[in-house]
């Protein structure tokens, strides 16, 4: 498992506050995730025409830890977190075991990973105990309200 720590300041004065919210394991939590998020880009002045693809990773990041990295009687927390150089970084922490992987898939599910990294920018798993924390990030583009952001 990739153990790569975010050393980043946030916080400072070039970066809005850092938010984050606890959800449980239950079903209305994913949509709650991203109506959370959408919020969140919407106060810090993120243009709506770039919400997708943020959206489309809270989606994905928080169903995974819903169905793969959740206990019974756990939940999962998501944090949205913007840094002063114009890049979002969105984590999912969970509880659960496991080491998330991109999986192609030829059904309906299964192809959670594999969306993350086709329109994060970066993406990735660090240890936490217990648990995980899986993560993605978007450049300035995200800020900048351009359609399409450069692949690192």
């Amino acid at each position: 498992m990739d153990t790569e720590r975010d050393t980043r300041p946030v916080n400072n004065e070039n970066s809005p506050a850092p938010r984050e919210r606890f959800y449980r394991r239950e079903r209305q939590s994913i949509p709650a995730a991203r109506e959370f998020t959408k919020a969140a880009l919407k106060d810090w002045g993120v243009p709506e025409a770039t919400y997708g693809d943020v959206l489309l990773c809270v989606s994905e990041l928080a169903t995974n830890a819903l169905v793969h990295g959740v206990p019974p009687g756990r939940g999962f927390r998501l944090c949205l977190l913007p840094y002063g150089d114009g890049v979002l970084r969105v984590e999912v922490h969970d509880s659960g075991d496991g080491e998330p992987r991109v999986v192609p898939s030829e059904g309906e599910s299964g192809r959670g990973l594999l969306l993350v990294s086709t329109v994060a920018d970066k993406w990735g798993v660090a240890e936490r105990d217990p648990g995980k924390i899986v993560w993605c990030e978007f450049g300035p583009a995200v800020r900048e309200g351009r359609p399409q952001v450069q692949k690192a």
